[in-house]
């Protein structure tokens, strides 16, 4: 059986999720479906990012910002949650935070939130059903 020395490291990278220091930077993930918050974390620690916080809504999401602030390096919001919507959950964190990196998560439609959102101070959105590569793409693009 081969094992991983039987084949050169040609693949090898670092992961996106580590800081130039090494560190790993720390996400939070605003969005009341169980599913897209699940699959966007595990996403994200596959690349070596580590997901510091989930909230259900962004009522939660913006309590938990202010909570764990200046240790979240991104927040991906939902745009459509009850309670609180992304965009209002948006805008709070922007006024609470003005170097905030938030990634708006929108499905198809949307658009007109989405531009919104982007002049209110987001910094990239992702089209939900997410596709792992698009999603990792933005989300480093942020963090540059």
């Amino acid at each position: 059986m081969k094992t991983s020395q039987d084949f050169p490291t040609i693949n090898e990278r670092p992961p996106e999720g580590l800081k130039p220091d090494g560190s790993k930077y720390r996400v939070m993930i605003v969005d009341d479906s169980m599913f897209v918050a699940k699959q966007l974390g595990q996403i994200l620690t596959s690349e070596g990012y580590e997901v510091v916080a989930t909230a259900a809504d962004g009522k939660e999401g913006v309590d938990k910002y202010k909570e764990l602030a200046p240790n979240v390096d991104l927040v991906t919001m939902d745009i459509t949650m009850p309670r609180m919507d992304g965009i209002t959950a948006l805008e709070q964190i922007m006024a609470f935070d003005k170097t905030a990196r938030v990634v708006m998560v929108s499905a198809l439609g949307k658009e007109e939130l989405v531009k919104k959102s982007l002049l209110l101070g987001a910094k990239n959105y992702i089209i939900k059903p997410l596709d792992r590569k698009k999603v990792l793409e933005r989300i480093a693009a942020c963090l540059k």
